[in-house]
């Protein structure tokens, strides 16, 4: 006989920035409850996912994920409790309404959630607990905007409030850029006012899934961005473990997480968004629920969080559910980045996205803080390296081993390209660049030849492209809002499936990947190919 029941509140349609990732996370919390001897109620209005299968849960009210239909569905019913965690951004959004109507809120309360999502609640708490944030600060007006970004110091990261998946995110370097923004991309009001966060520039961002049952909170990964931060965290290519940072660095971001769960009483999942800048770790987010990462991180450490996390719900403890993890943890034995996983587990994991940008010809193919992926895929290998190149491979991009790669970058970003120029030599490649990027190679005694821009005359580089003479690309944007020639490099490169990078991060990571694929075949070996059951049950 079933002990009562649980009712799941799914994410609702598809979208960019809430997607396939919290239909996982819903039907893993439906297999957790029912192993809890629950009966398992879904709501949720997506044709396309496993969560509205006729038998995933015992049952199913297809309907919006709405206050009302919720309501209606929690009279018929009567469940023990509900579940908002798991379905995303949009549950959280009706947490308080329902504590208000007397429902039972299973997991993490609406009280804290609310604590996370409210900027000023949110403000408070990190002070509280002596930890850093960005410098930011709100405006209703074009006045205000320009005052508040004034007094933090350009660059700033700046968005609309209430908005998903990054929706008209921006960085703005300059005073003209902002007013352009402000002007053409959002209407600012006292009711929508918009966020300024100062920007980190040249900082390393994170991301850290955890759950907690209330009292202990259980670290699932420490994931390293290799993008730079300002690109959405749905949209950058993301490691476990980091591959840049030192441990000790690690361990303290572990220790911030946890006693950031710990204040605001989590009960299930947690996110938390994190930038590492000259050492210093700053807080740029955190979210009380499911995240986009809970199914890559849990096919890399082997244990469903989402599962373990509903189960935690409905009264269980963590020491109950993985006994292993903390008798790991006791002896000294976790791995630096994950509780779950042990020391000697020498693998890396690496999440690489996918875009649409060929059904979107118009779309400048360009990272941001903006969301614009539409799915994602992982590589694993014993070698960084290879597991990117595998992740790339996943996504469609087959790497050069061999041929031009074009470099094209903004001012701020030269000095910082000087090191893989050289590197891409080393590695038997050639070096195309226009004009400031060559200047600037050569007086640095690198090699390049110098290619003309779309302004310039023919052949130029677009030309040289659809010919077939460039073979990677490196181009990063430099902050201005005009259609230029980057753009259409870009475009180029989408339409002529050249493999490409907007980032220096992200050429770095093709440099490593690309250098350790030659190294495997120049011992005639080829990719080694990993069951993920086979990979947990070795290590």
């Amino acid at each position: 006989m079933k002990k009562g029941k649980v009712l799941i509140l799914g994410s609702g349609p598809n979208r960019i920035g809430q997607g396939i990732e919290f239909d996982y996370a819903c039907v893993h919390a439906v297999f957790g409850v029912q192993e809890e001897g629950y009966e398992a109620v879904m709501i949720n209005c997506n044709p396309e996912t496993v969560s509205t299968d006729y038998d995933t849960a015992d049952k199913l009210y297809f309907e919006p994920v709405v206050l009302e239909h919720v309501l209606a569905v929690i009279e018929r019913e009567k469940p023990d409790g509900v579940m908002l965690q798991f379905g995303g951004q949009t549950p959280l959004k009706i947490a308080l309404q329902l504590k208000e109507e007397g429902v039972r809120i299973l997991g993490t309360q609406p009280e804290s959630i609310d604590r996370a999502e409210d900027r000023d609640l949110f403000r408070r708490l990190i002070i509280e607990l002596g930890l850093k944030q960005p410098e930011s600060g709100t405006a209703r007006s074009l006045e205000e905007a320009l005052k508040v970004a004034e007094k933090i110091g350009y660059p700033v990261l700046v968005r609309p409030s209430y908005v998903l998946g990054g929706r008209a995110m921006k960085i703005v370097y300059d005073e003209e850029d902002l007013k352009a923004y402000l002007e053409e991309a959002v209407s600012v009001s006292y009711e929508r006012p918009i966020l300024i966060d100062k920007y980190l520039q040249d900082s390393v961002e994170l991301d850290v899934d955890a759950v907690a049952d209330g009292e202990e909170v259980l670290i699932g990964a420490v994931m390293e961005h290799i993008e730079e931060a300002g690109v959405h965290s749905g949209d950058s290519a993301a490691s476990i473990p980091p591959y840049s940072l030192r441990e000790e660095v690690v361990e303290e971001v572990k220790r911030q997480s946890k006693l950031i769960a710990k204040a605001l009483q989590v009960k299930g999942l947690i996110n938390l968004q994190m930038a590492v800048s000259n050492g210093e770790i700053y807080i740029l987010e955190v979210n009380p629920r499911a995240s986009r990462t809970v199914p890559f991180v849990s096919k890399t450490i082997g244990y469903p969080l989402a599962k373990i996390a509903a189960k935690v719900g409905v009264g269980r403890k963590l020491r109950e559910l993985v006994p292993e993890v903390f008798e790991r943890l006791e002896k000294g034995e976790a791995h630096f980045c994950s509780d779950f996983m042990r020391r000697d587990a020498k693998i890396w994991s690496v999440k690489e996205v996918v875009f649409p940008w060929n059904r979107f010809p118009e779309v400048d193919p360009v990272l941001g803080p903006e969301m614009k992926s539409t799915g994602e895929v992982m590589g694993i290998d014993e070698d960084f390296g290879l597991a990117f190149y595998k992740a790339q491979l996943a996504a469609g991009n087959r790497l050069p081993l061999e041929g031009n790669v074009f470099i094209s970058v903004a001012d701020r970003d030269k000095e910082k390209v000087v090191d893989l120029a050289e590197g891409f030599i080393k590695l038997g490649f050639s070096i195309l660049a226009t004009t400031g990027t060559h200047r600037f190679l050569s007086g640095k005694g690198i090699p390049s030849r110098h290619v003309l821009k779309i302004s310039e005359g023919r052949p130029h580089v677009v030309d040289m492209m659809k010919n077939g003479e460039v073979h990677l690309v490196i181009n990063t944007p430099s902050g201005k809002r005009e259609v230029s020639d980057a753009y259409f490099i870009r475009r180029t490169a989408v339409q002529h499936r050249i493999p490409y990078t907007t980032t220096v991060r992200g050429g770095y990571a093709m440099l490593r990947a690309i250098e350790s694929y030659k190294k495997l075949r120049e011992r005639g070996e080829g990719l080694k190919i990993y069951a993920l059951q086979d990979l947990h049950s070795s290590v």
